[in-house]
């Protein structure tokens, strides 16, 4: 191996360290058993049928192949495109304010990376796409990570730290001109209402009338301003220190939620209805976007990564033990018609964009462009925390799709069957299962419903919709026959829920700030003031606008009568997709506005997939004329009948509700349209402007000036021997890391 020691002043330590590794023997064998245990996997997982599939083969192929990708076209984008400078200073370092620009050391850095991207999606999306089969989303949610998702998350926060941390939007504006960068920044702030939105409702459905999940969560908050003191002012740098006193504080927060639900008098004072939950969610999505970034959100989502990749660890390793059986078959019926009850469409294009963010979302591109580039280092960890955070969260859905197809058929639909086909009784549920579902072979009781509600202590767990509440039966299904035994089962159940309830919370305050930063850029074109991010003026009411966007459509989701989750979820992963759409077309004018046009299809053919994808389910959603499917026909059919003086249409019994549903229906379908629009025009702008530079070989970006650093990171989660000696040369100069623009 050659190391490259870099300094930037003869006065001050090396700032950095280049290390090129080169191939041996024993490296190539390794990596030769890495790809051949991906290659069995994927033998196994998509050419094995019937009932003897081990799902201990999904973890092989999917651990494999994150490991090449990683390692190698992680490494070829680093080399061809992004090629990071060890000598150049990140915003973090050029504009520490301690506020929203703050250098952070890189674990911690990637935790809150993590946290924040690592919504509902990835535990969403595939339990609900399990419904046709186990061989789609496994070859979406693995393929589409590697070629899509973590292109994406990595070539847009290495550009936004290039260009002084700028949003999404401003960047868009910076490169598409201010037409186009105004129309990107309308249709990001729209679509940004919509995903936290959406977000709010799966967490809500977790929680609502579960005092555990309730207090335990609340716990967190003051858990993570205890660590964000203690990290700024009592031990800074004491990461490991604060680390372990978070886990164990988690943990007690946890075993403390059980005192109080079996405790009558606080479990009536966290026992919250739904509506409730709403408020409370709003006012926590503002004070955690207006404080500063150290207080509260980075020490939070940091805390929660622990629990959040310990869990799904702790799930593979039970996987492997359990060895549990595939219950789901590779393809089913829902994969070709759109009679599905967890959601409607086919296979194509419904299944890609129900599976969202565990393979690509447009979400995580406002988090590598809001927050985590005015936090990062140094260049040198843009791929570890852009690329290798999204494997991990592509992995986290493997885990969510392993657990779902592991559960028994009738369970898996009985739990994922809105109410209004179900009754929301074990007898209801049994007899739509029977009778109704149109699934060959799937068939169960109300007893055998009623005993997995008695095992995992619920009183129900029929119509239990969105996903989440599918995902924690999986995991304590699996886990209580690897740690404790079936007295267990009831304790893994209530930790998953609260394991989800951490990982959607931590999304919702971070994107909540990233929409701040968004509507604060917007306005900036036409009051210079809002550009500064630190403006409390500005901060405080750019994110009373947002929380009152989404928390508008929050309350509509928890009220609508035909089950929130069920008709605005695919309007969120459409959403989530044409917001894909736009940063992959920023990112790839960049590329070719920076010369570089022949590796722009390195994210060229994610986008155009992606569009092809998007559109197509947005043109179903506008024009379908099955009211099951179509936004618009649902809309009519329910304003005909109300014009007809009918008071019911279906499962919807009386007036109001149905007037709710030709509300909301209108209003998504609307959205729907707009939407699609927007992004078009967007993608339009960014082909222009890339045509333009590569005709008239005039290469010019928005790219800030290079700044020489002065302070040193490692680029690893693991510093290497040369790291630590540079470290360790630092620690005994006695000199504290400078800050470029000035002293501290």
């Amino acid at each position: 191996m050659s190391v490259e020691i870099v300094r930037t002043e003869e006065s001050l330590p090396p700032v950095a360290v280049v290390e090129k590794p080169r191939w041996t023997p024993a490296k190539i064998a390794l990596w030769a058993a890495i790809a051949i245990t991906a290659a069995l996997g994927w033998i196994m997982v998509a050419f094995v049928r019937g009932e003897n599939l081990s799902a201990s083969w999904f973890v092989a192929a999917a651990v494999g192949s994150y490991l090449v990708a990683y390692r190698f076209y992680a490494k070829f984008i680093e080399w061809k495109v992004c090629r990071p400078d060890p000598r150049r200073a990140t915003p973090a370092e050029i504009n520490d304010n301690g506020r929203d620009f703050a250098p952070t050391d890189r674990r911690v850095l990637f935790g809150h990376h993590f946290a924040a991207i690592s919504g509902a999606g990835p535990l969403v999306g595939p339990v609900l796409a399990a419904q046709m089969g186990y061989l789609p989303g496994t070859l979406w949610i693995i393929f589409g990570v590697i070629l899509a998702g973590g292109v994406q998350d990595y070539m847009t926060l290495y550009f936004s730290t290039r260009r002084n941390g700028r949003s999404l939007g401003q960047m868009a504006r910076d490169e598409l001109g201010r037409t186009g960068g105004i129309i990107a920044s309308i249709g990001i702030i729209l679509i940004m209402v919509i995903l936290i939105a959406v977000l709010g409702i799966v967490i809500i459905n977790a929680l609502a009338e579960s005092p555990w999940g309730v207090f335990s969560i609340a716990c967190t908050i003051p858990i993570a301003l205890f660590m964000g003191i203690y990290m700024r002012f009592l031990r800074p740098g004491r990461v490991v220190e604060v680390s372990i006193i978070g886990v164990v504080l988690l943990i007690l927060a946890i075993v403390a939620g059980g005192w109080v639900h079996s405790d009558p008098t606080w479990s009536a004072v966290f026992h919250l209805d739904k509506t409730t939950l709403a408020w409370c969610l709003m006012i926590y999505g503002f004070f955690a976007a207006v404080l500063p970034v150290w207080v509260l959100l980075a020490p939070r989502d940091y805390l929660s990564t622990f629990m959040k990749i310990g869990t799904i660890l702790l799930l593979a390793v039970g996987i492997i033990i359990a060895n549990p059986t595939v219950q789901m078959p590779a393809v089913t019926v829902f994969a070709g018609n759109a009679n599905g009850p967890a959601f409607a469409g086919t296979l194509f294009p419904f299944l890609f964009i129900t599976i969202a963010c565990g393979a690509l979302s447009g979400f995580h591109a406002l988090i590598s462009s809001g927050t985590t580039p005015k936090l990062i280092e140094k260049e040198s960890q843009i791929r570890l925390i852009g690329y290798g955070g999204m494997l991990m969260e592509s992995f986290v859905a493997i885990m969510a799709l392993v657990a779902a197809i592991s559960l028994d058929k009738g369970l898996y639909f009985a739990m994922n069957a809105a109410e209004p086909l179900t009754g929301g009784t074990a007898q209801g549920a049994a007899e739509f299962i029977n009778t109704k579902l149109g699934m060959p072979g799937v068939t169960t009781s109300p007893e055998f419903l009623q005993q997995a509600a008695t095992n995992v202590g619920e009183p129900s767990i029929v119509s239990r919709t969105g996903g989440a509440p599918t995902l924690a039966m999986g995991m304590a299904n699996i886990l209580h026959g690897v740690f404790g035994g079936p007295a267990w089962q009831s304790f893994w159940y209530h930790f998953a829920v609260m394991f989800e309830a951490l990982f959607i919370l931590t999304t919702i305050d971070a994107g909540t700030r990233v929409a701040r930063f968004m509507l604060s850029d917007l306005l900036g074109n036409f009051h210079r003031k809002f550009r500064d991010p630190s403006w409390t003026v500005g901060a405080w009411l750019t994110t009373l606008v947002m929380v009152g966007g989404w928390g508008s459509i929050l309350i509509m989701g928890v009220t609508d009568p035909l089950g929130g989750i069920n008709t605005l979820y695919p309007l969120f992963g459409i959403s989530n997709q044409l917001l894909a759409a736009i940063a992959l077309a920023v990112i790839f004018a960049i590329v070719c506005k920076s010369g570089l046009a022949k590796w722009a299809w390195i994210p060229g053919l994610p986008l155009a997939w992606d569009l092809i994808v998007t559109m197509t389910a947005s043109w179903q959603k506008i024009f379908s004329s099955n009211p099951k499917l179509g936004y618009w026909a649902q809309h009519s059919a329910y304003k005909q009948a109300l014009d007809a003086g009918q008071t019911e249409l279906g499962t919807t019994k009386g007036v109001a509700q149905m007037e709710a549903v030709v509300r909301n229906t209108f209003i998504q379908g609307t959205l729907s349209i707009v939407f699609a629009a927007l992004v078009l025009l967007v993608v339009l702008m960014a082909l222009y402007v890339s045509i333009k530079a590569i005709r008239t070989h005039v290469f010019s970006t928005s790219e800030e000036p290079f700044v020489e650093t002065r302070m040193f990171a490692p680029a690893g989660l693991i510093s290497t021997k040369a790291e630590r000696e540079v470290a360790a040369e630092w620690a005994a100069s006695g000199k504290a890391p400078e800050r470029v623009g000035g002293a501290h």
